[in-house]
């Protein structure tokens, strides 16, 4: 009786190989309190990550115990999160710092600041046991229809945008915090989200946005983060997570970076829906990638990433060099920042910087209108972003907390009838001074209709920008986290809370 050799998936790779390979997954999860026994067993066999979000979160202690937990299973799990500050964040409901964000921090140009900001927030992070930031932004908002980076990026010039990473990064790594630059090498030159779509920076190489990723390595930073952009100038056949061009050649070869290198959230549509989550992940640790991160948490999107790179081992298509090499590149970033260095021990931080920047942030535009308390506050701006979770924070509640008199109508999204809007605000606007506030109208057009109505029947209200600064603007608070918009209404009112 003769027997056939066995298969690619039949094949038993070594106890060490099957290690490295979960080393470099990084993996969401559902769940406040337990771990779901399917992330038990990818932790068994050596899981390099988690990536914690909005729906792992209610409070503080809450957090701290499920950390605990994940790290009780395997003490050299990275535990990390998005935390760039601004609206920006996960952590609000754990006490989250407020800050301001990296378009104002750049705005009030102070590295000092900047500093305190990401000092702040990475106390707060060591002391929930998070001991990796997926942030600073180094993207440069370098095109102004650009739909994802915008009030995220520190600012449209590379050098201010390289000063203040540098002072971020710098920050972060004296909490023993891991902190993370991205999007490699940038998504500030697109006019597309690569959460909907495959995004593309048509520039030609000499044109790209390299030198803040070029001042983050030379600063030390331990992580990057790339893009699911193509670059035709560098690689016109894929994006940057999955071409060896972008990630080995240049990153590690020119720019000689020697840290992890992760890649965006593989479910995203620019991977997803051209590759699948899958074939992404084999591709992009063929490409130089040390983990891949799989942020839905449908454990089985995981899995199934997972299977695919073993089963590209077993089949000889993804070389077993290149994986323990990536695997050793996160046990080292483990060995220096998965345990928290004395959790119970953390200094305090300066809590009032995020709004000093903020402050210095609106008055960088110039001289401020004269107060105008009692006023009605018209606040457009879109729907929050779904994966980035700002929480939909308002300029009339901000408003409110230093000007009881305030009245308003804030207006999240394109309204079925605009003529019945702008009836209602002008009907209780009347005898009040009027304030209309729009967030990167230019994106918007439902936006700079309902202005424009509103300022032909009542040219003396006061113009008010909360995205990017845009012209004929009495006031910019330069991103809508609260602390911006705290800001804007205390110049606007005159007031102080």
């Amino acid at each position: 009786m003769t027997h056939s050799a066995p298969g690619p998936a039949e094949t038993v790779l070594p106890a060490a190989l099957d290690e490295a390979v979960h080393r470099c997954l990084v993996a969401g999860f559902a769940g406040t309190t337990t771990v779901p026994d399917p992330l038990k067993r990818l932790v068994d066999r050596g899981l390099g990550g988690v990536i914690l979000f909005t729906r792992n979160v209610r409070d503080a202690d809450q957090v701290r115990e499920l950390t605990g937990a994940l790290r009780e299973l395997r003490p050299d799990l990275l535990i990390a999160i998005d935390n760039e500050g601004g609206g920006i964040g996960h952590l609000v409901a754990a006490g989250a710092p407020e800050v301001p964000g990296s378009w104002a921090l750049g705005a009030a140009d102070d590295p000092r600041l900047t500093a305190a900001c990401a000092d702040a927030l990475a106390g707060h992070l060591l002391s929930l046991g998070i001991t990796a930031s997926y942030a600073p932004v180094a993207d440069v908002q370098s095109r102004p229809e650009n739909p994802i980076v915008r009030t995220r990026a520190f600012g449209s010039d590379p050098e201010l945008v390289s000063r203040h990473l540098r002072a971020w990064i710098a920050a972060t790594e004296a909490r023993g915090v891991a902190s993370c630059a991205k999007h490699f090498p940038g998504h500030g030159g697109t006019v597309t989200d690569s959460h909907h779509d495959l995004a593309v920076d048509p520039r030609p190489y000499d044109e790209l946005d390299l030198a803040p990723f070029r001042a983050a390595i030379d600063a030390g930073v331990p992580l990057l983060m790339s893009a699911h952009v193509v670059f035709p100038a560098l690689d016109p056949d894929r994006p940057a997570t999955l071409s060896p061009r972008i990630l080995s050649d240049l990153l590690r070869g020119e720019l000689g970076f020697e840290g992890v290198l992760v890649s965006d959230a593989l479910e995203m549509k620019a991977i997803a829906d051209r590759y699948g989550e899958a074939a992404g992940a084999r591709l992009a640790l063929a490409a130089g990638a040390d983990q891949v991160i799989v942020a839905v948490p449908d454990l089985d999107v995981t899995l199934a990433c997972r299977d695919a790179v073993l089963d590209a081992l077993r089949s000889g298509e993804l070389a077993e060099e290149r994986v323990t090499r990536a695997a050793e590149r996160v046990r080292r970033l483990a060995l220096r920042y998965a345990a928290p260095r004395r959790p119970d021990a953390v200094a305090g931080w300066d809590a009032e910087a995020g709004l000093t920047a903020a402050r210095l942030a609106v008055r960088s535009g110039g001289p401020l209108p004269r107060p105008v308390p009692g006023a009605h506050v018209v606040d457009l701006f879109p729907a929050p972003h779904p994966a980035l979770n700002w929480g939909g924070e308002d300029l009339l509640t901000a408003w409110r907390a230093i000007d009881p008199t305030a009245t308003g109508t804030a207006v999240t999204g394109e309204p079925e009838d605009a003529g019945i809007v702008v009836e209602e605000v002008l009907r209780a606007a009347a005898g009040r001074p009027l304030v209309v506030a729009v967030c990167d109208a230019e994106l918007y057009p439902w936006q700079r209709r309902l202005r424009e109505a509103l300022l032909t029947a009542r040219p003396d209200a006061l113009r008010v920008s909360t995205g990017l600064p845009e012209p004929g603007s009495a006031v910019c608070a330069h991103g809508r986290g609260r602390v911006n918009l705290r800001a804007a209404a205390e110049a606007l009112t005159g007031r102080t809370g």
